[in-house]
């Protein structure tokens, strides 16, 4: 019986085991007048239940310039990444920050900089 239990139980805690969502890499292209960013996260993705979930691109005053949503889980493509296009940067900011969401924990509390050229 007390080994069903801790069965059990680990069972339930492992989404909680996962941790937030880490940023491994970020790089920025412009195009034209927009920026498009490419994002690289690990996340212990355990299903619908526990999963990296966005991203958002946060600019030197704290503005979100912009957010790519991940629709469903990455349980095995891990590390992954992910774009998002037409991300408007006001002119002069030469940094901006990547921040990374999980379904569970939220926004984490890593801040990823991505200088602009």
């Amino acid at each position: 019986m007390k080994r069903r239990l801790g069965i059990a139980l680990a069972l339930l805690a492992a989404p909680a085991l996962a941790g937030e969502a880490e940023i491994v890499d970020a790089k920025a292209v412009q195009i034209g007048q927009t920026w498009t960013f490419s994002v690289t996260l690990a996340h212990g993705d355990t299903g619908w239940d526990h999963y990296a979930d966005a991203w958002r691109v946060i600019g030197p005053d704290g503005a979100m310039l912009g957010e790519r949503v991940l629709l469903h889980p990455h349980v095995n493509e891990q590390p992954f990444t992910r774009s998002l296009s037409g991300v408007l940067v006001p002119e002069g900011v030469t940094e901006v920050v990547i921040e990374a969401k999980d379904s569970v924990h939220g926004w984490g509390a890593q801040r990823f900089a991505v200088g602009l050229e």
